[in-house]
């Protein structure tokens, strides 16, 4: 019997990540009792159950209102504050823009990319590989946060006074370039540095540029 992983997440809203009693209560029953649930860093429960179930389990918590997205090397899906300013101030509906563009991208290393609705940064945004900041009506981006080991990272400010439109394009750049140019298990915070920050913005920067 070949034992295969997926992550499980109900979303955000304000007051963040939040699993209704009713999604656990289903989530255990679905999966049945050989299934092992394994909560991670990244605000998503990962299940390990029977290969052969796993179309029809996914199915079944999709119909609950549970989100399914793949374990392993991809980028998650994002790991948001609590936006405790409110929807509007914290800008609720662009973080969900931008989780629906950036989970399930496969990367060299899983990636994880965090949200935060104002400089409070409660889910610790600069411990994320990619972190966007809301400051009022524009975005601050950081990389190569690191907080695992000895030594761990705060990430550095990539961008400053990003505007909404141009937020998610970037984002996605900046994925894509990891995807292009990263080392096989590379962690993103190792790449940040070996590529560097500069050569990052000018390869954020080409990308923006209007086609000829």
């Amino acid at each position: 019997m070949a034992i295969k992983k997926f992550a499980v997440t109900p979303g955000f809203e304000v007051g963040g990540a939040l699993f209704r009693p009713e999604q656990l209560a289903a989530l255990g029953s679905i999966v049945g009792p050989d299934a092992q649930i394994e909560m991670t860093t990244f605000k998503q429960l990962y299940v390990a159950m029977d290969e052969d179930r796993i179309f029809e389990v996914q199915e079944q918590l999709k119909q609950v209102g549970l989100e399914v997205h793949p374990a392993g090397f991809v980028s998650k899906s994002l790991i948001t504050c609590n936006f405790c300013l409110g929807a509007e101030d914290a800008g609720l509906d662009i973080a969900k823009k931008l989780d629906e563009v950036v989970a399930d991208h496969k990367v060299p290393s899983p990636l994880k990319i965090g949200y935060a609705g104002c400089a409070l940064g409660t889910s610790e945004p600069l411990l994320k590989d990619i972190a966007v900041v809301k400051m009022k009506d524009v975005f601050d981006i950081y990389i190569g946060g690191e907080p695992k080991g000895i030594k761990a990272n705060i990430g550095q400010l990539f961008m400053k006074g990003v505007m909404e439109d141009e937020l998610i394009p970037i984002v996605l750049q900046l994925i894509s370039i990891f995807q292009e140019n990263g080392k096989k298990k590379e962690t993103y915070s190792r790449f940040v540095k070996r590529i560097t920050p500069e050569k990052l913005h000018e390869l954020v920067n080409s990308s923006m540029e209007p086609k000829a």
